[in-house]
């Protein structure tokens, strides 16, 4: 199954966990190469273009989220794009510590000739949450915890 467009229902899911699993290493220069060198990005009030600024922003971003845990999941999709949802739980390094939990969603488009992203756009809430509601405690697999299921 190829992971580049067109995305089929199986291949954009699989492109979705590929893309957390990158995330949760937490390496800058390994996601950076995801994208384009020309790539443009939105995380939540920020813009940026290029894979150095990527390297940069999510340099300062792991200096302040500790402890980073990520859910990915497929949204939709179409040929040459995917939204996803997504959770992420970390300790907030400059709010002493607390753990928060950001609920988001973004969006990716890809180039078949390229393969790699060209635009993502990111919107997330942080939410503060205790010890207790941490849902990607200690090496628990985030892809089997439940999330929302209680709600309906």
């Amino acid at each position: 199954m190829s992971l580049n467009p067109p995305f089929t229902k199986e291949s954009a899911k699989a492109k979705v966990k590929k893309a957390q699993d990158l995330w949760n290493t937490q390496d800058p220069k390994k996601i950076s190469g995801a994208y384009t060198p020309a790539s443009i990005w939105r995380n939540r009030d920020m813009f940026f273009t290029g894979t150095a600024a990527i390297e940069e922003f999510l340099t300062k971003k792991w200096e302040r989220e500790k402890n980073y845990r990520l859910r990915k999941e497929l949204f939709a999709f179409t040929d040459n794009k995917i939204a996803v949802q997504f959770w992420y739980e970390y300790q907030d390094a400059h709010d002493g510590m607390k753990w928060k939990r950001c609920y988001g969603l973004e969006d990716w488009v890809r180039y078949a000739k390229e393969y790699r992203a060209v635009l993502r756009q990111m919107s997330g809430n942080d939410a503060e949450i205790r010890n207790s509601e941490r849902w990607f405690k200690g090496n628990v697999d985030v892809n089997t915890v439940l999330i929302g299921e209680k709600y309906w």
